[in-house]
């Protein structure tokens, strides 16, 4: 039976980070990963990332620099169809397109390299408790079960996560019984094309022939493009690939173009959970909704969670053990960073789930851009005076939607502001979440939307 002070459950972004930083700080590490060697690293992404060189230190900066592939994008580009116009909204800050495939067989080299111990061909299927302490997990390889136990278990396993299924934490702060309504569709294809395209300085969107859902096309190269479709889980759903290629058949960039790889997830497109510690067991990345709800960006949420989680894990296990109590500073590290800003960010997508489409579109494309880019990458969009005259004039028409994304607006501060007072303990999050959940209930009646959590 492998005994390690620190298992972590997959090799993605998050779960490297957090080997990488355990086994930095001389802690016994192993991840199990359920892929083969050769397939290791390879994930359904989007391939965009903003703030590469701005990562944790546990991964140097100089092993995961050479999968950046482009970094002449600096602005989005938004297709509007029903308005007849493309939006051209500024990004700030750094930003890249990835070979997604190349960046993960970096993390994992980085992670073996710094000590950790990499196990392929491990599917987890159950977790050892003792009590509602989590003591390790159980792992199919080779069709035999293999019980790995750890004074700490991290969970780093995606997305509708298996051990939260198994785990029972009924007891605990952390927030179980997550509803599939708070994640997306998400479907992705790398093309090579015969000629460079004329938008390798941008990232693409469009939406979706239904609501709640954008087609997305990010330039690795100006002739290697991921082309791409998410689309709501609160919605009936669509055929991804059938939709992708129905928007790809208009473009004339891609007659004839190869297709190089296709892959498929679900991806979280909603809050942080509220609490994602219990005893023994932590949860980062995509495992505990550390996503951009508004763009599904995840790679930096990841990395800077598994670090956190990491370093919680390994003060925990040098001062009294790892309790609910001593893990919870990494819940509050999440929150402090990121937490509070995606937290906002989702009520913005309520409100894409509760107007028309072609309205939403149409007053997209009066507003300025900028304070689009507000709301996407600051948490917050600013309706002062001017902006306010601004955009009714800019508006005529649809001032009944402007008002409404106005006072959605406010809701978004609400929740902001509320998480910013994060409770320091986890005796504190009871009274905590029944403040935020009443904020909620504001936010569904300013939006119209029907509830997701």
């Amino acid at each position: 039976m492998p005994e390690y002070d620190v298992v972590v459950v997959g090799a993605g972004t998050a779960g490297c980070y957090a080997a990488a930083t355990a086994a930095n700080a001389g802690v016994d590490v192993c991840v199990l990963e359920r892929k083969p060697p050769e397939e290791a690293g390879r994930k359904a992404c989007g391939d965009a990332l903003k703030g590469a060189s701005a990562l944790p230190e546990s991964i140097p900066t100089d092993r995961i620099e050479p999968a950046i592939t482009n970094t002449a994008v600096d602005h989005g580009r938004f297709e509007l169809p029903e308005a007849n116009t493309t939006l051209e909204i500024p990004v700030p800050g750094e930003l890249a397109v990835l070979d997604r495939f190349a960046w993960g067989r970096r993390l994992i080299d980085a992670a073996t390299d710094a000590g950790a111990e990499i196990v392929y061909n491990a599917v987890v299927t159950d977790v050892r408790q003792d009590g509602q302490r989590v003591t390790g997990v159980i792992a199919q390889q080779d069709g035999e079960p293999t019980e790995y136990t750890a004074d700490v278990v991290i969970d780093a396993s995606g997305a509708l996560s298996i051990l939260q299924e198994r785990a029972d934490l009924t007891e605990t702060t952390f927030e179980s019984g997550v509803d599939i309504r708070g994640f997306c569709s998400a479907y992705r294809e790398v093309f090579e094309l015969d000629e460079p395209v004329d938008y390798d300085d941008a990232l693409v969107f469009k939406p979706t022939e239904r609501a709640a859902g954008y087609v997305w096309y990010f330039p690795r190269t100006p002739t290697e493009i991921n082309a791409g479709i998410g689309f709501q889980m609160t919605e009936d759903p669509i055929e991804l690939a059938e939709a992708l290629h129905r928007d790809i058949a208009t473009r004339p960039e891609f007659a004839d173009a190869t297709i190089k790889n296709k892959l498929g997830a679900a991806v979280p497109t909603r809050r942080p959970y509220d609490s994602a510690v219990a005893p023994g067991f932590l949860a980062v990345g995509d495992a505990a909704g550390h996503v951009n709800p508004t763009t599904g960006g995840g790679i930096a949420g990841a990395a800077y969670a598994g670090t956190y989680a990491a370093e919680t894990a390994v003060d925990a296990l040098s001062n009294g053990g790892p309790t609910e109590d001593a893990l919870w500073t990494y819940n509050t590290r999440v929150m402090d960073h990121f937490g509070a800003r995606y937290a906002a960010l989702d009520i913005y997508n309520l409100l894409t789930t509760a107007v028309d489409p072609d309205e939403l579109t149409q007053l997209l494309a009066a507003l300025p851009g900028e304070r689009i880019a507000d709301s996407l990458y600051s948490g917050s969009a600013s309706f002062g005076p001017l902006l306010a005259i601004e955009a009714a004039i800019k508006s005529f028409g649809h001032w009944g939607l402007l008002y409404r994304l106005y006072q959605t607006k406010q809701r978004a501060d609400d929740i902001m502001a509320h998480y910013e007072s994060y409770p320091s303990s986890p005796d504190g999050l009871p009274a905590w979440r029944r403040r935020r959940d009443d904020l909620l209930e504001a936010a569904y009646e300013t939006t119209g939307a029907d509830p997701k959590y």
